[in-house]
């Protein structure tokens, strides 16, 4: 999860501060092309029908089934002055009048706003909801891993549980989507994977999740692991095969991205790869993870998160890699935890590359903070990156929201005729004043379903 370079400031115990530094600098429009969809649940923009005529009306129709219709009345859609009603259809938004006898669902005049996405979260490590626990020094991601690994065994609660407490409460928050990351390596087997899928299941009417097999003991150092991402891949139940610093931590770049890759190749999965090495070591696993995107042609399929050499880069180095990320349509994800390793967001995005937002650990062994509210994340990127205009902090909910959806392969939830019907329902003036203030989420949507109210997920 964390880099395992220390701050020359802080030469003693390591925290996730000074081993996980990265945020977005905001600047420019939030909108990119949404990417191929990556397997299982992801789905493309393009399958979203561009009238709510189309599509969803027209099968319901076909089938002789009366559309399942929800009018939300007095809302206002990206905080607009003048409230209006959002028709949904078949969870999708419409722009045709309400069918006779839809469900009326009353904003209050509240500001309605797209759903989050986490695009970068581990929900198997967490001890949320649970007993506190103490933590001790660490001197770097190998220390993190043996803390990891007795932390899981001390759990009375499985990770099922412990997952779908966290992800239950990301959607009170309004998180319409995630990215999971969960552990795989011998000393627990696929338990993790297993457990987060199995929240998965239990969540599948509110929250769209795509699970990644995240070798966090790394895939060489420790036998048995590239066995068991195999395995996870073989057996269906993962979207994604992990990496992590195929230099720094595992030391066998060529080695780890092969068996990586190579399984991604067979089974037809993505690929999430957490990079944290910088300098060259951190630019010489880019090359190599887009060499092998360009030679097995899973352009679209491949991310790259955390990221932190591409800071330190001149602009023209910048360019050059930027470009060859945007035609291999690599995509990145940051957890904004601090402004020394900033991601050239708008930059990136000149030359096509989706850039998502997420939470990283929420209160596991590597840290006691965390709370899985991307809207909270959306305010920290923010404040980390000294923005303080309104476009800035408009741009800051639009990588938390559309970015997220970007790297994801979802369509965004923007209001239009068509998208999904995933939004929440907040008090306030307007959206830069909502980042700010971070308004108590009144109420949830998934899908045109109320899935939370008054801050509570509903079972």
């Amino acid at each position: 999860m964390q880099s395992s370079s220390s701050s020359p400031s802080s030469p003693g115990a390591l925290s996730r501060r000074t081993m996980l530094a990265g945020a977005a600098a905001m600047a420019g429009a939030t909108a990119a092309a949404a990417a191929t969809a990556s397997p299982a649940q992801a789905t493309p923009a393009s399958s979203a029908p561009s009238s709510a005529s189309s599509s969803a009306e027209a099968a319901a129709g076909s089938a002789g089934r009366r559309p399942r219709a929800v009018v939300f009345r007095n809302v206002r859609p990206f905080g607009a002055a003048k409230a209006t009603d959002l028709v949904v259809v078949d969870g999708r938004v419409s722009d045709r009048p309400a069918p006779h006898g839809a469900k009326v669902v009353d904003g209050g005049g509240r500001i309605a706003l797209p759903s989050l996405v986490d695009a970068h979260i581990h929900p198997d490590k967490t001890t949320w909801e649970g007993s506190w626990v103490s933590r001790r020094p660490a001197s770097g991601i190998a220390d993190y891993v043996a803390q990891d690994v007795e932390l899981f065994h001390s759990q009375r609660r499985p990770v099922v549980e412990r997952a779908y407490g966290l992800m239950s409460h990301a959607v009170s928050r309004g998180t319409r989507a995630m990215r999971a990351h969960a552990d795989v390596a011998p000393a627990y087997g696929l338990a993790g994977v297993e457990g987060v899928a199995a929240a998965r299941e239990r969540l599948r009417h509110a929250l769209d999740v795509q699970i990644v097999a995240f070798p966090q003991h790394g895939v060489i150092r420790t036998p048995g692991t590239a066995a068991l991402l195999e395995k996870a891949a073989r057996e269906g139940v993962i979207d994604m095969i992990g990496g992590i610093d195929p230099i720094g931590f595992d030391q066998a770049l060529d080695d780890q991205l092969d068996v990586v890759f190579g399984i991604a190749d067979r089974h037809g999965v993505g690929v999430d790869i957490h990079l944290h090495d910088r300098g060259e070591k951190g630019m010489r696993a880019m090359r190599g993870i887009i060499d092998r995107t360009r030679a097995l042609s899973l352009a679209g399929k491949v991310t790259v998160s955390h990221v932190f050499c591409l800071p330190g880069l001149t602009d023209r180095e910048l360019g050059s890699v930027a470009a060859d990320l945007g035609d291999q349509d690599i995509a990145l994800t940051t957890v904004a935890p601090s402004d020394s390793l900033v991601l050239p967001i708008a930059r990136l995005r000149e030359y096509g590359v989706r850039v998502g937002l997420g939470s990283d650990g929420v209160r596991d062994s590597w840290s006691p903070f965390g709370n899985a509210d991307m809207m909270h994340r959306a305010h920290i990127l923010g404040w980390v990156t000294d923005v303080r205009l309104d476009q800035e902090l408009t741009d800051c909910y639009g990588v938390a929201a559309h970015g997220g959806a970007d790297v994801m392969g979802l369509p965004h939830a923007d209001f239009e005729a068509g998208a999904p019907a995933d939004f929440v329902l907040v008090r306030g003036e307007c959206l830069p004043q909502v980042v700010v203030d971070m308004p108590r989420r009144d109420m949830v949507v998934h899908g045109g379903v109320v899935v939370a109210r008054d801050g509570e997920f509903l079972d």
